[in-house]
């Protein structure tokens, strides 16, 4: 993910808050897995909110 913009990087939606999130330069290895945008949120996991 060199020389990529802000705009252009990845994102996904957070199973938790259901927000979306952008790649960070520390998912780098494991942007698949990912689920959560913070530790908070992968610590709180429930039901997402409707």
């Amino acid at each position: 993910m060199r020389n990529v913009s802000k705009q252009n990087l990845p994102s996904k939606v957070c199973v938790t808050c259901m927000r979306p999130f952008s790649w960070r330069k520390k998912w780098e290895r494991d942007w698949e897995n990912v689920k959560y945008c913070s530790e908070r949120c992968r610590r709180t996991h429930t039901e997402p909110k409707p």
